[in-house]
Parts: structure tokens; sequence; C-alpha cells
């Protein structure tokens, strides 16, 4: 007969042995490096423990990342990492109303630490010198180090901070919750953290800086609290908000801080001591800001950039995907509507990201000088030359890479006939930008005027149909292959005009297929090959929108009980590696769509809404 007290004796040893394993979980803790760095940037809350929360999305490959869980954890939840994970993130902050009110809440309830939300410029707020703006219902959880990386990790819908905007507009604070104010309120919701997690990992599979989702966490009414992490969660508003107020101390101090972390990280490995670093770092700004602009246009990538930098990272990593949306077609006259305001258009995103690093010209010469010039003065600077340098070289390295031509190949092109990758991207911009006859319409959470055409299709298929025949296409079958759902008839016909467009097109690209071939001693047919393989993968059919994101998770929260955490991340990670333009991910994430019927479904709602917003 089993002994009760031994089998109890041996069950309590399992459990601490458990709960060893998630011991670093307890460094996340409200200690952050940036609250003694930077003693104005935050406003400091106490936080309780919220009851009643269940783990609807955990990423176990960023756990392990980060050391949270051991490198051989098995992808799957237990009592002892559950419990973890809600007594570290399942929080609410004791605010301002609670304060002024006497709200009492039993000790048992209360963090050890206290947690910050940090100020940073909004332009949304009244006052456009970031005193009163920042993280409105976040707060930062802490820092996690581990093999010599470092991550920021903070929480989003934790409570209604002095930072959000109804409180500078109603000059009052608001308790936690209060239905009366929708964006002051203090919650997240779960779609938003499920859609979070899901597109930003898509986005992390294809090499695009961004935020990850560590776990998110549902509460009563599909309220939820989103946890994410990044090597730094700092935005350009952080340190713009300083810049304006002309605050010279803070401003060093953030700015010190920042280059002190990026040489920890590796970053900036070589960056130089002294007042050398500034300028470093401006270099290193502008052509970020480059990069990242330029390939969120030709990866139709809608960010919402403004001048006040804080919808963006400060590596040019994505943040709040509230309203960042990928495109299926170029729909540069989309703008999302922000109910007191229209947001920028895809291709306004450049100048935006011109301003930025105008600003961090602006912001340098300040620290150097302890004298600020006003921005007029940096508009023409060498900085904001590098910048359009650096993106016009992104934009041609894009377009090659597009095309399926190898990075050597593009090379030898940029190198040798930089005025035909120029010529070319100029046809190819006129067909990219087509749109309707029928003008500006509505859509769910903003307003547009539908692309015409899907460039996609036609670099997919027009290596292969050159292979076949070696000439050019007909129009008609050029229009044909380029036309989307959104074409009317008007749209589509040939005119004299469209003819030489089309011809152009065709000719500039063979002429890159010839020189090609000729530097490189292959046949044309040998080069289309290779280029066909390529662009077929990269312009893949099935390309996720934000509307198919919309429609995945709809389907994953009405089959969320049944599903779980763990399958809910089996399918994300499914997911992302279907949408991965790299071979190796894009083969086996292939494999992986028709391994589930869930997976197929969400194939076919890609499918059905490859060419939206």
């Amino acid at each position: 007969m089993a002994n009760p007290a031994k089998k109890q004796a041996t069950s309590k040893t399992k459990d601490e042995a458990k709960a060893k394993l998630y011991r670093k979980f307890e460094r996340v803790d409200g200690s952050h490096p940036f609250k003694a760095a930077v003693p104005e940037g935050f406003v400091d809350y106490p936080a309780r423990i919220r009851k009643n929360g269940k783990i609807r999305f955990f990423n176990y490959d960023l756990a392990k990342e980060m050391g949270l869980i051991p490198k051989d954890h098995p992808n799957e939840m237990n009592e002892a990492l559950t419990s973890k994970i809600l007594e570290t993130f399942a929080l609410v902050i004791v605010n301002e109303f609670d304060q002024m009110n006497g709200k009492v809440f039993p000790e048992s309830e209360m963090k050890k630490g206290t947690y910050m939300a940090t100020r940073y410029l909004q332009l949304q707020h009244e006052d456009k010198t970031g005193r009163t703006s920042g993280d409105g219902r976040s707060i930062w959880n802490g820092q996690i180090r581990n093999r010599g990386k470092v991550w920021d990790i903070s929480s989003c819908g934790t409570g209604a901070t002095r930072l959000s905007p109804a409180t500078s507009k109603y000059n009052k604070f608001f308790e936690t919750g209060d239905p009366s104010i929708s964006y002051g309120c203090g919650y997240a919701e779960l779609d938003e953290g499920l859609a979070t997690a899901l597109f930003s990992d898509i986005f992390k599979q294809n090499g695009v800086e961004t935020e990850e989702t560590l776990c998110v966490l549902e509460f009563e009414k599909g309220y939820s609290v989103n946890v994410r992490a990044h090597s730094s969660l700092l935005r350009p508003s952080h340190f713009f908000g300083y810049l304006k107020q002309g605050n010279y101390e803070s401003l060093k101090s953030i700015v010190d801080y920042y280059i002190e972390s990026r040489r920890f990280d590796g970053s900036y490995a070589d960056c130089p001591k002294g007042a050398g670093k500034y300028d470093y770092m401006l270099k290193e700004l502008a052509g970020t800001f480059a990069k990242t602009v330029a390939d969120f246009e030709d990866e139709y990538i809608f960010c919402w950039l403004d001048w006040d930098g804080d919808n963006i990272l400060m590596d040019g990593g994505i943040i709040d995907y509230g309203s960042v949306r990928q495109f299926g077609l170029f729909h540069h006259e989309y703008r999302y509507d922000d109910v007191e305001r229209f947001s920028t258009s895809i291709t306004e995103q450049k100048d935006k990201a011109r301003r930025i690093v105008q600003t961090f010209a602006q912001m340098v010469d300040f620290l150097k000088r302890k004298k600020k010039l006003g921005i007029g003065a940096f508009k023409n600077c060498r900085t904001i030359e590098l910048f359009e340098e650096r993106f016009e070289l992104r934009k041609n390295e894009n377009i090659l890479k597009k095309l399926g031509f190898s990075k050597e190949q593009a090379d030898l092109l940029l190198q040798k006939r930089i005025n035909v990758v120029q010529d070319f991207r100029r046809e190819f911009a006129y067909f990219e930008r087509a749109k309707s006859s029928r003008g500006l319409v509505r859509v769910s959470d903003g307003i547009t005027w539908d692309a015409i055409f899907c460039m996609r299709d036609l670099l997919r298929d027009l290596p292969q149909l050159f292979l076949s025949r070696g000439e050019n296409i007909s129009e008609t079958e050029f229009i044909d292959i380029l036309r989307s759902n959104y074409a009317t008839e008007e749209d589509l016909k040939i005119g004299s005009y469209r003819k030489r467009k089309i011809q152009a097109f065709q000719n500039l690209y063979w002429q890159m297929v010839r020189e090609v071939g000729t530097w490189q001693s292959k046949s044309e047919q040998s080069v289309l090959l290779e280029m066909s393989m390529r662009s077929s993968l990269i312009n893949k059919m099935e390309r996720v929108t934000g509307d198919a994101i919309t429609h995945i998770i709809d389907v994953v929260i009405k089959k969320r009980n049944s599903l779980g955490c763990d399958e809910i991340f089996k399918l994300f990670k499914s997911m992302s590696r279907s949408q991965s333009i790299e071979a190796d991910k894009a083969e086996r994430g292939e494999r992986d769509i028709w391994g589930n019927h869930l997976m197929r479904r969400f194939y076919e709602i890609v499918k059905e809404h490859r060419e939206g917003i």
C-alpha cells in the first residue's frame, strides 16, 4: 500500500523543482536601468495582481531566447509555469484615481516593485512637448539580459495612467475600466493582442524589425494584458519631448543611456567615445529610417509614421499594431481614421521619416552646441542627403530582389547599369500606383482609393512566360496578369500611352536579364530560370494582409476555449512559416498548411483577402 506522506513529499519535491525552472521570471519586477538614467522620463506606479486571468498565447520560442524557460522546455503549459506567468504579468496599476479615492487593496495582492509608464511626445496631445503624454495604458515590466542580448518588456492594458490622451484632454484622472471613456480606460482587448502576436511573428520571419509578443492574458469582457518585448522599446518620441522642451540635461541623459544600451547588445560596437558618439548615432539613424521606410513602401506595410516618432521604435521596429497593415496591392491612398484625424498614407511615410531624421539632426546639434537652432536649419543638411541616398539605394535593391535577381546580380546591375534600374523603377511605379476610376471609398477603418494592379502576380509569372516564349507577351496578356478584383473594365483599357508603358516595362526587364547573362556568362534561359524560382517565392500569391489577419483572429477567438494557448502558439508558428520568403522556412510552412483543418481555413482566408488592405 502506497505511503500517502511519501507520495505528498514526492509531489512537493517535483513542484519545487518546476518552480526553480522559472525563477528568472522573478527578475521581471518593475526595475529597469532607465529609471536611474532618466529620472524625469517616467511616472512610477504600484501594481497589484489582477485575478481570473487566462493565458491565451505564450511565445515559447521567445521565452527560451530570453532565458525565462530552459531551451529544452517542451512547448506545453503546466501549472507551475501558468502560475509564474500570471504572477508576473497579470497586473493592474494603482493609479491616481485609486489613490485620490483612498482605495486600499489586500497586501497579498500587491506587487513589491513599482512599474513605470514612460513619457514621450504624442501629436494627439494639446501639449506638443511631451510633458503630459506617454504610456497611457501600459507599464514597463522590466528588462531581461541573457547570453549577451537584452530585452525591454512592457505590458499594454494594465490600467489608466496620467499620460493618456483622456487625462490631458479632460484634465482629470480616470478610473481604470471607466466605460465612459474608451481610449482612456486603460484596458487592451484580446483581439488586438492576438493579432499583434501573429502579425509581428510574420514580420519577424521576413526580417522586418518589430516588437514581439511574449504572452497574451485574457480577462473579463474580452479585455487583455498584452506583453511585448524588444531589444529596446524606446521610440524617437521619447527623445523629441526633451528636445521640444529645451531640456538639455534629460535629453543628454536619455541619449547617453540609449547609446550605452546599444553598445551592450553589440549594435553600436564600433561607436566612438566622447562627442563623436552623437554623430555616429545620427548617421546610424539616418540609414535605419531610410531603409525602414523604403522597405515599408516596397512590402506595402502601412505603419502610420509621423514626425513625432510615436509609432516606431528607434531601430525602425514596428510597435503598436492597432493601425498597422500589410496591403496586397499598393493601396497608397489608404488612410486610417482615428476619429479626430486621418493618418498619413503609405507614400507619405517617407516624408515623415525624413522629418524624424531631420529632428534627430537638430537634436544632435543641440547636444553638441548646447544651443537649439530651429528645425528649418537642418532641412538640407548632410544627414538628410545621406537619408535620401540610402533610401534610393534601398529602393533599387528591393526592386531587383523582387524581380528575382540574386544579390550578386543586383550588385552588378547597380554598379554598371544603375540608369536602367531607375528607368525600370519608373515604369514599374506607373502600374503599381494606378488607381480605380471609382475614386475614394470608405472602408471599415478609414478611406482608400483602390489600386487596380497586382504587381506580385506579374513579377511571379513574367520570368516563366519569358522563359517559355523568349519574347515579350502581348499588351492584353500583360494586363490580364496584372488585373485585380478592384479593376473595372474602364480601368483596364489599353490606350497608346499604356501600350508604350507595357513595352518599355518588358524591354527594360529583358535588358537587365541580358546584361546579367553576359556578365556571368550565362544564357538568358538560365538567368530567367533562377529568377523564376526566386520570384515565385518572394511574390507568392498567398501573401497575408491586414484584412486576412483580422478574419483569422476572429476564427481563433471563437475557438480559443477548445484550442488552448499551446495550440494557438502552434497555429501562429505554422502560419508565420507559411508566409516566409526564405526558402527553407517557406517549404516547411507550406507542408504545415495542410496538416491541420484550421490552417486550411487560414489559408483560404489569406487567398480571399490577398488583394486587400
